[in-house]
């Protein structure tokens, strides 16, 4: 019988800080590893293919959704999709390990409902509204346009907080990677290697 792991979806509004977490959990525990997402949206000039995401065109990304090859898929702005392909569980659990997710707030919800107590949801909260503008703001890495865009939606998406199985608040981020650490090893019934 081939290995079924479990999942730890972590999610939150952009500038929360759910990947550093992630990035943070993945470097502490060898039993875990990242899913992958595919995207539409442009690649930034930091990130590669098949490392960050699966970079691909709106059409591919489509003819992929109407093909059923998603786990789940959302059109997050026009054109701008972002799911987590089938194949990418398989390839984790092909190798032994349990699957992390790094992924908005409706993909969460879905993965979570597919896979119930075998997952783990996890809604990563800025201290205030304030201090995540002012941390998007900071990264300087979009237009006033798209800014103004993602501020709309982590106003959305604040709202889905109760939503989740638990709720962490990044407010001191040392703090916030201990307390995460403490969520993956209950849910996994591991140490820290």
């Amino acid at each position: 019988m081939s290995f079924k792991g479990k999942m730890l979806v972590f999610t939150a509004p952009s500038g929360a800080g759910k990947t550093t977490i992630v990035r943070h959990l993945l470097s502490e525990y060898e039993a875990l590893d990242f899913s992958i997402s595919a995207t539409t949206r442009a690649r930034r000039d930091y990130e590669r293919h098949g490392r960050d995401y699966y970079f691909m065109s709106p059409e591919e990304f489509r003819y992929r959704a109407e093909n059923d090859e998603f786990l789940e898929w959302e059109e997050v702005y026009e054109d701008q999709f972002y799911g987590t392909l089938k194949s990418e569980v398989d390839r984790l659990w092909s190798m032994g390990k349990h699957i992390v997710f790094d992924i908005d707030v409706r993909g969460a919800t879905n993965i979570k409902r597919l896979y119930g107590d075998d997952c783990l949801a996890v809604f990563v909260k800025p201290p205030s509204v304030e201090v995540l503008i002012k941390r998007l703001r900071d990264r300087k890495t979009e237009s006033d346009a798209s800014f103004a865009k993602r501020v709309k939606r982590v106003k959305r998406e604040m709202q889905y907080e109760h939503d989740f199985d638990k709720i962490l608040v990044n407010d001191l981020l040392e703090v916030t990677l201990k307390e995460a650490e403490y969520l993956v090893e209950g849910f996994l019934n591991i140490k820290n290697e």
